[in-house]
């Protein structure tokens, strides 16, 4: 035991010696191969960033507006239609009985007015004829009032028979639209995204049957924090990040509506969208522009993600490569805002970030 106590302190000490050796002769990887940017801060634009879903900008529910049975569906889910396209019938015989009934009751009611109008004219011709022997006292007073009560008669009969036509053919162009309700057709171009309907089922009035979509045009429907109210506009144009692609497509703001929700402090705002393969029910992020602000932007090449941290290399006054953690914000093109984590006046790696080390030195070219 008197041994061994003095042996322990002899292995602590070598082995102290030693650890402080090996900090003093560090070798340090060398890193060349790299590009590196001082960073400064810049001026860029602002954004609020909202979503929504894409939608078409004429949606149109298509419904009957008579009952009976469907005889023929024309279309299916994903065709492509025109304005006034037959989409699908339903049974008419009824409907089509009622418009030849009404039909006939217009030529009889015109039949009558022509009758009216000719005994009209002959009841006026007749009075004038006895009024000229009256004024000759060739016939008497009493005569007189007859002719003239008959053509009183007869003027009011021809006023009755004319409203009687004008009726008729009210019937008769009612009873004739009723009959091209049971023609569904397309209310404007576009592609038929729902059907609900089968030959041989019951059409219901007001029941949608199909689903027109305008595809020519679409649009964005959003919410706005009322902070915001008096930095928007219509004519406006706004950047729309579709998906999780993230890819762009451009929109101008068309509607301002100028009411806020008391329960969420928004107001909606409605956007007009350019751009190919647009698809309804599309979710997008939507950024609109508010101002501008000074901030760092690093270019996106630069950052490295290392499972779920987010950094940068850095390169100090001595050549020492350091992955620095940072926490990011908007992203702009080709570029990411830094929130925290740098300064201005940085010197970080922006291209071969793959042959970066933490630790090691940068070699000069």
């Amino acid at each position: 035991m008197k041994h061994t106590l003095p042996l322990l302190i002899l292995i602590v000490l070598a082995l102290s010696c030693g650890s402080d050796g090996d900090k003093e002769g560090v070798e340090r990887p060398g890193v060349s191969g790299v590009k590196t940017e001082v960073l400064r801060r810049t001026e860029t634009d602002e954004f609020y960033r909202t979503s929504g879903t894409v939608k078409a900008g004429t949606i149109s529910d298509v419904a009957s507006r008579v009952m009976g049975r469907v005889t023929s569906i024309e279309v299916e889910e994903g065709d492509r239609v025109s304005e006034g396209e037959v989409l699908m019938t339903i049974e008419d015989d009824d409907i089509r009985q009622k418009a030849l009934a009404a039909k006939e009751s217009y030529r009889v009611a015109e039949n009558a007015f022509k009758a009216a109008e000719h005994n009209k004219r002959l009841s006026e011709l007749t009075y004038e004829r006895y009024r000229n022997l009256y004024n000759e006292r060739a016939i008497s007073l009493q005569e007189m009032d007859e002719i003239e009560t008959r053509k009183n008669v007869a003027a009011l009969d021809y006023e009755k028979a004319r409203a009687a036509l004008n009726q008729a053919k009210a019937n008769a162009n009612e009873a004739q639209v009723n009959l091209g309700f049971a023609t569904i057709r397309a209310p404007s171009s576009g592609i038929v995204t729902e059907k609900n309907i089968e030959v041989g089922s019951m059409a219901s009035p007001g029941v949608p049957l199909f689903r027109v979509e305008d595809d020519s045009t679409y649009r964005i429907d959003v919410n706005v924090d009322e902070a915001f109210f008096d930095k928007l506009s219509p004519g406006m144009p706004v950047t729309v990040e579709l998906g999780s692609s993230g890819r762009k497509a451009e929109g101008t703001v068309t509607d301002v509506v100028p009411a806020v929700d008391p329960r969420t402090r928004t107001f909606l705002v409605k956007i007009a969208l350019d751009g190919e393969a647009l698809k309804t029910g599309q979710y997008a992020r939507v950024l609109i522009p508010v101002g501008t602000k000074e901030a760092i932007v690093v270019p996106e090449k630069a950052v490295v993600e290392k499972g779920q941290l987010v950094g940068v290399y850095t390169v100090g006054k001595d050549g020492v490569v350091s992955y620095r953690l940072i926490r990011t914000g908007n992203k702009y093109d080709g570029g990411v805002e830094v929130l925290s984590g740098l300064k201005a006046g940085a010197t970080i790696i922006v291209e071969g970030t793959d042959k970066a080390v933490d630790g090691g030195i940068l070699e000069q070219n």
